[in-house]
This record gives structure tokens, C-alpha cells and sequence, in this order.
């Protein structure tokens, strides 16, 4: 199938063909070089970018003019050609210029331009060590707040220059310096400045068709090439660019200073570089995965290949005497953007700023400083970002943050960092060791609530609370955290042990009221602290004893309050409400929807009822009802309040007679009604508590951008079938479309039912989707439906829409065609290869759909096929066979691959 992509190639003698050798065949012609003309006006846009910036950070640093477009042209060379992330775009970068500064100021051109080779060296060893994902490990906080220091500093010392004057050594110097440099204002270098600010701000936001094809130009270009001729024009008296004779460049030199001093300067270069590039390469991965097609023909960076090209950049452009070279943002998102496919791209632009370099000083040096102090003023105050002030607030970092910021702001980068790590450790030793325990006691019930982190710290609050509970109570410990480790959680079960041994009720909770456990499964397994700590995120505590029927006087039957419906635990359709009426003879527990489990005369092995599904692996157990305690503390799953059903009798429902055996409630269609309402409402009661506050950011995100779906997912209505859990997604990641038997009626042949093409033609012509998955299922009732229907009869709404099933049913009687087949194994029954079959077919019903074949001619529309079986929990990707369409299994290893 042309439409569908492989996610596994097989290796195999069957599916391996070898060419054996000609001796005699002419050699194959040599390869051409070729550039691709997405590559080339891609390379055009980054240059006319770069051009300006580089000059500009150059200036900032202090070094000379032509260090920066040397730092250009290395690292669009070197770093574009050996590094790992291929569209990334090297060079002179604004999160350098503090340190870049700081080192000219200390030891001056030449030994920087060493130290930025030591640098390099350093990377080429951090490379080789492949520690690229270690250095990702920096918390976010850490990383936002150097750069918003570093932005803070930049703009601080720019301003001098806009202003006309020469920016100081040092933050605290510069805001010393401000007042007699506002006494001193030079006019035209302001005019200069608030020029190219103007156009740097209004260009991009010019409205209409003409603002789009005005956008093609950069706004940097734009900002100084108007402020250059304006000061031409009006022969307007100011600083310009400078750039001596190439000649008279200055290269690398042997380090001269304290061998402390000059270490310490190379790990701060070598830290902001090798983080900014990584975190670039990242942004990029990012923009990549945004642009249809061009993830499949790029790929993922490498990150390790990265710092090692980012190594051997800084190597050459030390030794040439160029700046520190890092990944750039603003340039690699302008690269991507622009339609860039290869890193050639990257390297052509690195040619352009050598061509530049050489042939257009003339030009050159027609710039104002001012406008080049303006441009990477206006650098310095973007990398101040609202947007990570708002995140690092929203996960409580705010403190990492400003400490960072201000450490870098007023002591320097390396300084900075390391004061922000030391902050980060403390507040996180800080929540891990900070646990709050409360005991209170409402309506008799005893609430103990433990907030923060249990780990061995809090144990000695957490015995003495729980030790000034009254014996014989019933107790809730309502557990708000997300780790707890082996010494708090033998705590615990030690205390809960010898509480209900006393004759007391222990109900751990979490944050979902009405996720709770009174004891441990009937196989007697235990979880240990780590499934523990796992279930404390879901509100759940495994393992923990409790009361059981054993434990119950003789002639009083418990009922289960226990409440376990939370992911992914085991449950039969969220059935909690223990409301319902229960067929004479039974347990109450025992109903046609729950699993079935042993009545109180019974020795354990035993079993009244159908035998239950297996638990998942890895999943808990579930509380089993034998293991609840007595109607009378029994409470609400859903509010956690007292639970005792009544009949309009006055009399309990289900009342259980001496011989252990209930005598069912009449049935009543308004009881039954009222529990169906109940649980829709406790339902959205837990979300709203529980889920709801922790998506609320992102859904106002969604509704202020609108939906941009990568895939429309087309499946079946099966209840059983949880798309977003079968693919991991989210909120705006799916456009999703159900019906019975995943079936795409072929284009004109709806009879008045268009929803599905006009869902198909929505997702593609507007939402712009890049891929289109046709999901079948195991155990498809319409599939049985198919084989089981005869000619005639009624033509129900049913059979009328599952005639667009029939050419499926075709397909596999047809003997000239070669069925579809699951790896590893054949299909168990008719049913399973109608199911295959079926998603073949719709595929090839969906290809005739205009708008599909439109985008999938255009290399802008993928079309997969997938079939998920719903026993063994198994999904399988269709992939291309010899010899017919082959439904590949997707296992564990090749997704974290």
C-alpha cells in the first residue's frame, strides 16, 4: 500500500534481496552536488539576517567588527556541515555577548579568541562523552534566567551607545553612568536608533497581502538598511561601522593570565554555548515536526553530533579570531521557516557572509552604530521572555528564576548559574522534606491529612498523628502527594495493621474523593513502596490491610464501598454505585456487570459466577467486595458521604437475610434513571475537581489559538476503543471521527449522509492535517454484522450504513487478491480478517476523496493504516509486504527508538 508508511523494516532472507556484483558493468557516474532552490532562498533570508545581527553582537562585545562575521561564516560552515541538528543555524549569538565582554575586558582580544578555542576543546570531549541529553538535565528555571540576565545586560550597555556614548565594564556601572549619559544625549545617534526600533517593530505587523509580501523581507535588514540611508541621505554626523584591512586581523594568541582565571572562563563559554545550542537544536526538532514532510526528510537531531560540530566551529573561529560560536534562535527558526530542507542551506549562508566580508565593506560601513546598538538592544529585551516568567510562576520557580536572573545581572553568567543551582536544589530539598499533617475529626470520622511529600523525614509527625487517633474509630488518611517512600509506607501499613486489629476501619485516599482502598486483594499480594508511590499520583494505596469478611461477626455480610474506576487500574465499566438490586441467593456484591467473586460460606478458590479477566500487568490489584467493610461505615464512592440506599419502605435496599442471602429491591425505572444521572454527575464532578485545573492552561490556550490537529483519526464507535489512550495524546492533537465499523463511504455514494467526507474535507482544507489514520479493531460487532447479513429483510438505518462495508466483504472473497495478514500469525476467525480487510478497503475509499488525493499528490497528506486488538492490548501499524498488505505489530522498543 503506496499510502501507508513502514514502521519496521523486516530483516529477513525472505524480504532481503541481494544483487550480486558485476565485474563487467560500467562504474556508477559520480555523484552530483546539488542544491536544492528551497535550500537557496533559504540561505538568502538567513543571511540578510545574520548580516546585521553579527555586526551588531560584535559591537556589543567590544571585539573588533570583523570577529563577528568571521563567528557567521564558521559557524554556517563548520557547524552547519558536522553538526547534528541539520537546519540549525550557527553563529555570533546574543546569549554570549555578557561573557564575550567580561573576557575581552579581562584578558583581552587574543587570549579570548584562545579561550574560545579551549572552549571547543572542551566540547569536542563533552561530545565524545555523549553527555548532550546530561546537559538538557539544567532545570528550565536555571536556563530562562540566564538568558533574561543576559538580556537585561545587554540592553543596559546598548543603551549608551543609542544615547551616543560608550557603554561602562559592568551592569551596576552602566545604571551609574545613565544620568550623565541623558545629560549628554547626541540627537542623531537617538534619531538613528528610534528609526530602526520603529521599523523593527512596525515591519513585521503590517496588515493585508501587502504585509505578507513585505514580511518576506527580514525586519532587521529592514530596521538598518532604512536607518543607513536616512543617515546617508541626510548626512547625518555620527559613528559608523569601522573594518580594518583584513590584514591587520588579530588571531588567537597563547592565554595569558591566571591558570584559575583562564579555567573558569573556559567552562563558562563552554556551559552557555553547548546549553544554548542544545536547547536550540531542540526548538528545532520542534519547528521540524510542524512542517508536513519535511520531519520524515530531515529527521531528528542528534545531539551529541551537535556539540561536537559546535565544538570544531569554536575551534576554527578562535583560531581565526572570531567570536564564540553557539545556535542561534532567531536564524534557525528563520531558516525553517523560510523552507529550508538540508543543511545546505545553512552552509550557503555561511559562503554569503564570506562574500559579504569581502566585497561589501564599502557598504558596510555606511551603518550607524546606533542602529546596530538599537537592533541588539531590542535582542537583549526579547530575551526577557513573558512567556517563561509566566511558566516558571505557574510550576512555582519564580524564586530559581530571579536569583538566576539578578546573579547574572549583578555578579556575572557562571556566578549566576551556579547561585540559581544552588537555589533550585534547596527548594527542591525543600518540597521533598516540607510535609504538613492534620488531624481532624468530623461526625465521628476521624480525617488525617498528610500534604507534601511522605518520605522517612515526615515519619515521626505522621506516627504521632496517627498514634493520637482513638482506637476503634474510623479513620481517613487522605494521602496529597506524589512520592512516598519505603520507611513512610511501612509506617503506614504498620499503623494500619494494628488499628484494625483493635477494631478500627483505615481508608486511604488521595486527591480524587472517591478513589479509596480498605484492604488488600484476596490473593493476599502486597504492593510494595514503589507501586505505592505510584498510586499516591492517583489517589490509591495498594497493599493496605483492612477488615475482610473473615474479620465480620458471624451474620454480618458486608457490601463493597470500594471504589477503584481511576487510570489504569482494572474496572468493569466505572459500575460503583452499589445501589443496585441483586438476584436472590447472591451476594450484593455479586452483579452481571461486576466481577465475580466468592460468597462468605465459600473456601477461597472457589467461584460462584463467570470466571474475571485477568488484572493488567503492572496495574494493582482491585479491592475485591469480600474485603469491605460493613454497610453501616460504607460510604459514597462519588462524595465519600454515608452510603445507605433506601426503599420507599423506609427499609434498607437489598436487605440481606439471616442466611446470608439479599431479597432484591422492586425494580424501579426511576431509581435507575436517577443512578445513571448520579454517575454522569459524579463523573463530571471529578473532573471538574481533579482534571479540570490541571488542563484548564492548556484548553485556554487551545481556545484562544484554535485546534491545530496534526492527524484526523478515523475509528470505530466501540466503547472499548480509547483513542487517546491507544496513542498517548492529548487535547488538540487528534481530530477525531467515530462511527460504526471505521467505514469511509467512497465519495457521492452518502445518500444524504455526508458527515464523514465533509469531517474528511474539513480536516484536510482547513485544519491542514498531515496525516489520516483508518483505525480498526478486534471484535468489531459490524464486521459481524457484515458476515451475518443476509439479502432482504428490512433496510434498517443499521444495514443502510453498512453497506459501505460490503465492497470490504469483496475484497477478501475475491481469490485473486492476497488477504491481509498480521504478523506472527494468522488472523483467529473470519471476523479478525474482515477487520483487516475492512481497513484496506477504506483506505482506498478515503484515496477518492479529492481533497485527500490533492494534499497526498502534494507530499502534504500521509495515509496510515492501523488495527488494534482490543484482548491483547496490541496495536498494529499496516505496512508494505511482498506478497499483500501486512498489519506489523508496534512494540515498546521501537517507539522509544
Amino acid at each position: 500500500m503506496s499510502a501507508c508508511v513502514p514502521t519496521r523494516v523486516t530483516d529477513s532472507h525472505q524480504n532481503r534481496t541481494k544483487r550480486a556484483p558485476q565485474p563487467h558493468s560500467p562504474p556508477p557516474p559520480p555523484r552530483r552536488f546539488r542544491i536544492a532552490g528551497a535550500d537557496v532562498s533559504a540561505s538568502i533570508a538567513v543571511f540578510l539576517i545574520a548580516l546585521p545581527l553579527s555586526l551588531g553582537i560584535a559591537l556589543a562585545t567590544g571585539a573588533p567588527l570583523q570577529a563577528g562575521l568571521v563567528a557567521a561564516a564558521v559557524g554556517g560552515i563548520v557547524a552547519g556541515r558536522l553538526g547534528g541538528c541539520p537546519l540549525q543555524v550557527s553563529g555570533p549569538a546574543a546569549g554570549l555577548t555578557v561573557v564575550t565582554a567580561d573576557l575581552i575586558h579581562r584578558y583581552g582580544w587574543r587570549t579570548t579568541c584562545a579561550i574560545t578555542v579551549l572552549a571547543g576543546l572542551a566540547q569536542l570531549v563533552l561530545g565524545c562523552l555523549r553527555v548532550a541529553r546530561t546537559a538538557l538535565a539544567v532545570s528550565p528555571a536555571i536556563v530562562h534566567g540566564m538568558l533574561a540576565g543576559i538580556g537585561v545586560t545587554i540592553a543596559v550597555a546598548q543603551l549608551h551607545i543609542v544615547l551616543g556614548g560608550t557603554p561602562q565594564s559592568s551592569v551596576l556601572a552602566n545604571l551609574r553612568a545613565l544620568p550623565a549619559q541623558l545629560a549628554d544625549v547626541h540627537p542623531a545617534d537617538v534619531a538613528m536608533s528610534v528609526l530602526t526600533l520603529a521599523l523593527l517593530l512596525l515591519w513585521p505587523r503590517v496588515p493585508g497581502r501587502l504585509g505578507r509580501l513585505m514580511r518576506t523581507i527580514p525586519a532587521a535588514l529592514v530596521a538598518v538598511s532604512g536607518a543607513t540611508l536616512t543617515a546617508s541621505l541626510a548626512g547625518l554626523s555620527l559613528a559608523k561601522v569601522d573594518l580594518p584591512s583584513w590584514s591587520s586581523h588579530a588571531l588567537a594568541g597563547l592565554p595569558e593570565g591566571p591558570a584559575l582565571g583562564i579555567a573558569a572562563a573556559v567552562l563558562t563559554t563552554t556551559l552557555v554555548c553547548s546549553v544554548q545550542s542544545l536547547l536550540g537544536a531542540v526548538a528545532v526538532d520542534k519547528l521540524v515536526a510542524g512542517q508536513p514532510g519535511l520531519s520524515a526528510r530531515v529527521g531528528r537531531s542528534d545531539l551529541n553530533r551537535e556539540l561536537l560540530g559546535q565544538g570544531a566551529a569554536n575551534i576554527v573561529s578562535g583560531a581565526l579570531g572570531g567570536l564564540p560560536v553557539a545556535g542561534v534562535a532567531v536564524r534557525s527558526s528563520a531558516n525553517v521557516q523560510a523552507g529550508a530542507v538540508s543543511r545546505n542551506s545553512t552552509m550557503l549562508h555561511g559562503v554569503l557572509v564570506v562574500v559579504a566580508a569581502l566585497l561589501m565593506v564599502p557598504v558596510l560601513e555606511l551603518i550607524p552604530l546606533a542602529s546596530l546598538a538599537a537592533l541588539v538592544m531590542a535582542v537583549g529585551i526579547q530575551m526577557v521572555s513573558l512567556h517563561h516568567i509566566r511558566t516558571v510562576t505557574r510550576h512555582r520557580e519564580v524564586l530559581v528564576y530571579v536569583v538566576t536572573t539578578l546573579g547574572v545581572v549583578l555578579f556575572g553568567v557562571l556566578e549566576g548559574v551556579l547561585l540559581g543551582v544552588t537555589v533550585a536544589v534547596a527548594v527542591a530539598l525543600n518540597r521533598l522534606a516540607h510535609t504538613r499533617i492534620t488531624h481532624d475529626e468530623k461526625e465521628g470520622v476521624h480525617h488525617v491529612h498528610v500534604r507534601g511529600q511522605l518520605t522517612f523525614l515526615a515519619v515521626p509527625r505522621l506516627s504521632r498523628i496517627l498514634h493520637l487517633v482513638p482506637q476503634g474509630t474510623h479513620v481517613v488518611v487522605e494521602l496529597d502527594g506524589s512520592f512516598m517512600d519505603h520507611a513512610a509506607y511501612e509506617s503506614l501499613q504498620d499503623w494500619q495493621n494494628s488499628h484494625t486489629a483493635r477494631g478500627g476501619t483505615a481508608e486511604l485516599t488521595g486527591r480524587r474523593t472517591g478513589v479509596r482502598d480498605t484492604g488488600p486483594d484476596r490473593t493476599g499480594s502486597e504492593a510494595g513502596p514503589a507501586d505505592t508511590a505510584a498510586d499516591a499520583t492517583s489517589g490509591t494505596m495498594t497493599g493496605a490491610p483492612a477488615r475482610t469478611t473473615a474479620d465480620a461477626p458471624t451474620g454480618e455480610p458486608t457490601t463493597s464501598t470500594v471504589c477503584r474506576c481511576h487510570p489504569w487500574t482494572p474496572w468493569r465499566n466505572h459500575q460503583c454505585d452499589h445501589r443496585r438490586s441483586t438476584p436472590t441467593g447472591s451476594h450484593p456484591a455479586e452483579r452481571t456487570d461486576q466481577p465475580t467473586h466468592q460468597p462468605t460460606d465459600q473456601s477461597p478458590g472457589q467461584s460462584t459466577g463467570q470466571p474475571t479477566d485477568p488484572p493488567a500487568p503492572g496495574t494493582a490489584q482491585p479491592s475485591t467486595p469480600n474485603t469491605a467493610p460493613h454497610p453501616a461505615t460504607g460510604t459514597d464512592p462519588g462524595t465519600g458521604t454515608p452510603n445507605h440506599p433506601r426503599t420507599d419502605t423506609g427499609t434498607t435496599a437489598d436487605t440481606p437475610t439471616a442466611s446470608g442471602t439479599a431479597t432484591p429491591a422492586a425494580p424501579d425505572t426511576d431509581t435507575a434513571t436517577d443512578t445513571a444521572v448520579s454517575q454522569l454527575a459524579r463523573g463530571i464532578r471529578a473532573f471538574q475537581r481533579d482534571t479540570a485545573p490541571l488542563v484548564r492552561g492548556e484548553l485556554a490556550r487551545l481556545a484562544k489559538e484554535g485546534q491545530r490537529p496534526s492527524q484526523l483519526f478515523l475509528t470505530c464507535a466501540d466503547s472499548r476503543l480509547v483513542t487517546s489512550m491507544i496513542t498517548s495524546s492529548g487535547p488538540g492533537d487528534l481530530f477525531v471521527v467515530r462511527n460504526v465499523g471505521n467505514l469511509v463511504p467512497p465519495p457521492g455514494e452518502e445518500s444524504g449522509d455526508d458527515s464523514v467526507a465533509a469531517a474528511i474535507e474539513y480536516a484536510v482544507d482547513v485544519l491542514r492535517v498531515r496525516s489520516i489514520t483508518v483505525c480498526g479493531h478486534s471484535g468489531c460487532g459490524a464486521m459481524q454484522a457484515l458476515l451475518d447479513s443476509e439479502p432482504g429483510g428490512a433496510r434498517t438505518p443499521l444495514k443502510r450504513w453498512l453497506r459501505h462495508g460490503v465492497p470490504s466483504l469483496e475484497r477478501m472473497a475475491d481469490d485473486g487478491r492476497p488477504w491481509a495478514r498480521l504478523a506472527g500469525r494468522a488472523p483467529a476467525d473470519a471476523v479478525e480478517q474482515l477487520c483487516l480487510t475492512n481497513v484496506v478497503q477504506q483506505l482506498e475509499h478515503l484515496r477518492g476523496h479529492e481533497s485527500v488525493a490533492r494534499a497526498v499528490r502534494e507530499g502534504a497528506l500521509e495515509l496510515h493504516g492501523m488495527y488494534f486488538h482490543v484482548g491483547e492490548a496490541q496495536a498494529y501499524l499496516l505496512t508494505e509486504a511482498d506478497g499483500g498488505e501486512l498489519f506489523d505489530g508496534v512494540g515498546v522498543a521501537e517507539v522509544s527508538a
